[in-house]
């Protein structure tokens, strides 16, 4: 059976509403999935209280943000004082020794402050000394060419785990 002419309006009418409460139903459907989400695991609290709650933790996270960011700045001008250099330099400073069994240790900071440990070996005994270096220089005593060379050495291995 044909429907009617003056029925066509109504039936565009019932079509454009059962559309338009499909969209509705659709849109409420997403909203309360994300309000489930938001309220998983809290019982009897309203949207309102739960997310008073939020902005109060990242109040908090960003609080803890700016401390760390402050430490790490701390950090920062506290590593110049930390031992970051080491070189190590070996030799035979005696002709009556075999191998090379002394050796000079240099321990910079990233100021290339630090010392240097000398070991000289011997037949009869091992001798060991320590030298202060201050900005990669001598700092009350002479450094001989190894102990010259040990920091050089560590001045170079910093440079090249910088690159």
């Amino acid at each position: 059976m044909l429907p009617n002419l003056s029925d066509i309006p109504l039936l565009i009418l019932s079509f454009v509403i059962l559309v338009w409460l499909s969209t509705i139903t659709f849109l409420l459907v997403g909203v309360l999935r994300t309000f489930a989400r938001l309220t998983k695991g809290v019982a009897d609290k309203n949207l309102k209280a739960i997310l008073e709650e939020i902005l109060v933790e990242i109040k908090k996270e960003k609080l803890f943000g700016s401390e760390l960011e402050k430490k790490i700045a701390d950090l920062n001008l506290e590593k110049g004082g930390f031992i970051q250099k080491v070189g190590l330099v070996r030799y035979n400073p005696f002709s009556d020794t075999g191998g090379n069994q002394s050796f000079v240790l240099a321990f910079l900071d990233g100021h290339d402050d630090g010392f240097v440990v000398t070991s000289l070996h011997s037949r009869e005994a091992t001798r060991v000394f320590a030298k202060p270096v201050k900005s990669g220089k001598e700092a009350g005593f002479e450094f001989s060419k190894e102990e010259i060379q040990a920091i050089l050495v560590a001045q170079k291995k910093k440079k090249e785990l910088s690159n």
